[in-house]
């Protein structure tokens, strides 16, 4: 059964740090790319990030760039969403989900239907 769970979302004060972990199972994260999404009251499911398989390149939104990072532990099935200088305008329910494909599209990196499998989401919220 495959299955991702996000967990480490939290209470932080702009400008401060959060680290979100994707855990999979079911599946090896390897043989797929792995994109966070965001989602505030309110608004549209937005991607944040991408990052391939294997070799790890990754993409970002214009919106995060500079503050965010991607990575991934293949060997712990996990991917990572650190994500520093943290604002206000960043408080949404975060998703991780994965792709079938390989890489992450250069283009479209975020069309929510090219994703097949999604967690259930951990809440970031950024307040003083």
């Amino acid at each position: 059964q495959v299955q991702l769970v996000e967990s480490g979302g939290g209470l932080v004060q702009p400008g401060g740090s959060l680290r979100l972990s994707c855990a999979a199972s079911g599946f090896t994260l390897d043989r797929r790319a792995i994109g966070w999404f965001r989602q505030a009251p309110g608004k549209e499911r937005e991607g944040v990030s991408c990052i391939s398989s294997s070799e790890g390149s990754a993409v970002y939104a214009d919106s995060v760039k500079g503050r965010f990072t991607i990575s991934r532990d293949n060997a712990k099935n996990t991917v990572y969403l650190q994500m520093n200088s943290l604002k206000p305008e960043d408080t949404a329910l975060y998703y991780c989900a994965t792709t079938p494909s390989y890489y992450c599209s250069i283009y479209t990196p975020f069309i929510l239907r090219t994703y097949d499998y999604w967690g259930q989401g951990t809440q970031v919220t950024v307040s003083s």
